[in-house]
């Protein structure tokens, strides 16, 4: 089970399903400053992996084979990582080789009534500070935007397309308390009209250890594990038939999928909705992992957490000097992406 307690400390975010406030969560642990894509120059590296059959993909080339061939790539990541962050990029910039201006970027970070100001900004109408503002960065993600930067700047530079995929916090939120029939009309809105409840064992192992992992707490408490599995499911059903509905809609288009490791293992999330949804879609999921060095061989522990793995070395964060709620960047627990 260590491998679960891993994934759990690094990705749960079991408090936004309560919506507490950022003061009172960063108090609780000292707040780390995050790495600025500026010392990230070196990039992510091409240490890439098949998740079933442990077969090396270690070089551009080989990594521009698999995302030239997908109709849909996901890259997972950790939020406060520029480096995965980069990674993104650079699948990115391999799907632009290969399909042009024909695709669209998902970001989990947004939420889907935001997408008139995301499409203003993606069309270069909008100003990034009046953009920040307008959809309330700070509040709506938290996470520096610096590290998401470089993302949105290709996607403008390129006239590439950009979709609003998160369910709003509340709507996810609500269901954690009282189930999908404690939905108004209005909230439903944001889901499919039928929501599935994977049947995944090793990603249902995953949420269920991640629900016990809050014990007897306060907030575990103020929700049944029936209705945590149900707000997952919602979640990313949610974001899943959203994707499914563009894809749908708009022959020839490719994706790049930007949402939280949590979101991609096992491709039991987002990915499972796609598929379900699309016809014939061709998907490629990464799931982004700490590693110091390139493994030699594949870990036996990581297969099919994904359909690859890309093996990152993270940089060291330091802490600051005197942490601050202005300075503070938000803990893994407050960041709406970073669930389950």
């Amino acid at each position: 089970m260590q491998i679960y307690y891993n994934i759990f400390v690094k990705t749960c975010l079991l408090s936004i399903l309560f919506l507490i406030p950022f003061n009172a969560a960063a108090a609780q642990k000292p707040a780390q400053a995050v790495q600025p894509v500026a010392q990230a120059a070196q990039g992510p590296g091409f240490c890439v992996f098949g998740a079933q059959s442990g077969k090396a993909f270690n070089s551009e080339a080989a990594f521009k084979s698999v995302i030239w061939k997908n109709d849909v790539v996901y890259v997972g990541e950790t939020h406060d990582q520029a480096l995965d962050h980069l990674a993104q990029l650079e699948a990115l910039k391999a799907m632009k080789t290969a399909r042009g201006a024909k695709i669209v970027v998902g970001f989990e970070m947004l939420n889907q009534t935001l997408q008139p100001a995301l499409n203003e900004y993606a069309e270069g109408k909008l100003a990034e500070e009046d953009f920040l503002n307008k959809i309330d960065w700070k509040k709506e993600w938290g996470f520096d935007f610096n590290i998401y930067k470089p993302l949105f700047d290709f996607i403008r530079e390129n006239k590439l397309k950009a979709l609003a995929l998160n369910v709003p916090k509340k709507v996810v939120s609500k269901i954690a308390r009282g189930g999908l029939e404690s939905l108004s009309a209005e909230e439903k809105q944001y889901l499919p009209q039928k929501v599935e409840i994977t049947r995944h064992k090793k990603y249902n192992e995953y949420l269920k250890t991640s629900f016990a992992g809050h014990g007897n707490s306060p907030m575990a408490k103020m929700f049944t594990l029936e209705n945590y599995l149900v707000s997952m499911a919602a979640w990313n059903e949610g974001m899943g038939a959203r994707l499914a509905a563009f894809l749908n809609a708009n022959a020839g288009y490719a994706a790049l999928v930007v949402a939280g490791n949590g979101h991609v293992i096992y491709n039991a999330a987002i990915p499972a909705s796609v598929k379900a949804r699309v016809k014939g879609v061709r998907q490629a999921s990464f799931y982004t992992e700490d590693a110091a060095k390139c493994p030699v061989k594949f870990p036996k522990e990581h297969k099919d957490m994904a359909n690859y793995l890309w093996y990152i070395n993270h940089p060291q964060k330091a802490a600051p000097a005197q942490a601050t709620p202005d300075s503070a960047q938000p803990p893994v627990s407050t960041a709406p992406a970073a669930m389950p």
